[in-house]
């Protein structure tokens, strides 16, 4: 017998059952692993061709790992395209939408455009620079999202939440650079909500793992003792991520993973690269998750993910 099929399977079968492993195994090593990661949906698909192939060439001990493996990888991200039912939701609700300027170059035209036809009661932008602010202040922003604590940076450190009811600012979390504003929205119905905008660094050179892995261990915990939170905007991470799942564990509840729409790319918007969800509304598990949506923008490499959360 030819030793060319065992060998070709084995190749196509071996690191996608690695892959399967350390996915599920609650171990994260550090670069590559932690962006090779985010692309797990399409390591599933990748490990089903594996067993077509090892069942085509009938190798059986192959077959057997790379269906193990398939089968563990699809575990891991077919739920994210099956929805919930919403719970806890008490009739007065709150909009949310989260949106990656791209060092301000997002076209402030389109954002408005986004802005009037979602009507947001929060907005949460990340990558605001000074000029970018001046541009959405002039384009009316302020005029329709009066209320607003903003921190913006030349550069990609700039955040900021903008809102229609009254909001008191928090101490901003500061990361290498990346500032994740925080501020607690006062609703009409009297319920207060404490909104973060996310941006801890990307994850596109080693030495910004450091700072990546900071910038998301110190976003607050949800806490079912404390107040209502929403942490909405560019994770720089997927649910595939361990920080991310770790974040959840502590009662938040991601809106597109609830709604059957985890599997939905928020970047790169355009470019050559495969399309991963890193852009995110998590909300408290006491808030009912009603309905999430991406939305396109000009101007940016993200698209801004919109969510309506029901209050308890």
């Amino acid at each position: 017998m030819r030793v060319w099929p065992k060998v070709l399977v084995w190749v196509a079968v071996t690191p996608f059952a690695g892959w399967a492993v350390l996915r599920v195994s609650g171990y994260e090593p550090v670069w590559p692993w932690t962006p090779l990661v985010a692309y797990t949906p399409y390591a599933a698909v990748v490990a089903g061709v594996g067993l077509l192939l090892a069942a085509a060439l009938r190798q059986r001990a192959a077959a057997v790992v790379a269906l193990a493996t398939t089968v563990v990888l699809a575990c891991t991200v077919l739920p994210r395209a099956a929805a919930t039912e919403p719970e806890g939701a008490s009739g007065e609700t709150l909009r949310v939408l989260a949106a990656n300027l791209l060092v301000g170059s997002a076209d402030e035209v389109a954002l408005m455009a986004l802005v009037e036809r979602l009507r947001p009661d929060v907005l949460a932008l990340q990558e605001l620079t000074p000029a970018a602010q001046a541009r959405l202040d002039a384009a009316g922003l302020r005029e329709a999202l009066p209320h607003a604590v903003t921190r913006p940076k030349r550069g990609a450190g700039g955040s900021a939440v903008y809102a229609r009811h009254p909001l008191t600012g928090g101490e901003v979390i500061e990361h290498g650079g990346f500032r994740q504003v925080k501020a607690v929205l006062t609703h009409p119905s009297g319920t207060r909500v404490e909104v973060v905008s996310v941006h801890p660094c990307a994850l596109r050179l080693y030495a910004r793992q450091p700072c990546w892995r900071s910038g998301l261990k110190a976003l607050p915990d949800a806490d079912a003792n404390g107040p209502l939170r929403v942490l909405a905007g560019d994770f720089n991470a997927t649910l595939d991520h361990l920080l991310v799942r770790d974040l959840l564990a502590t009662g938040y509840r991601d809106a597109a993973d609830v709604t059957g729409h985890g599997l939905t790319a928020t970047w790169p918007q355009g470019g050559w690269l495969p399309g991963v969800a890193i852009d995110h509304v998590l909300a408290d598990e006491s808030m009912a998750v009603l309905t999430f949506d991406v939305h396109p923008l000009r101007g940016t490499d993200h698209r801004p993910v919109f969510a309506v959360l029901g209050l308890p």
